[in-house]
């Protein structure tokens, strides 16, 4: 599979994890649309990610990885979340390449 790159530096091959900043979070739910393996809309509203065991991580600041099939859809659930707060960074580096905070 070839993903088409946005930013500088994201590979098709690096592993990256998202996280959610939950302050910000508008509860559209449209990363749930793109990626409900990936994100969900808990009691409170809100959307959190989720481990690859389909736990929700409710702890701020939570991340779980990019699965490289999913790659597209948490890119663009980052590119179209209303409230700005899906960040998807490097785990080498930590360094952001998709959401607000991307280079």
């Amino acid at each position: 599979m070839t993903v088409q790159q946005d930013s500088p530096g994201a590979s098709d091959t690096e592993d990256l994890e998202v996280w959610i900043d939950q302050d910000l979070c508008t509860g559209d739910g449209i990363c749930v649309q793109y990626a409900p393996e990936v994100f969900e809309l808990d009691i409170d509203g809100l959307a959190y990610v989720k481990s690859a065991e389909d736990e929700l991580l409710q702890q701020p600041g939570a991340t779980t990885r990019v699965p490289l099939p999913l790659l597209t859809d948490v890119v663009d659930s980052a590119k179209e979340c209303p409230g700005d707060c899906i960040h998807v960074r490097r785990v080498s580096d930590s360094v952001e390449v998709y959401g607000p905070d991307a280079a």
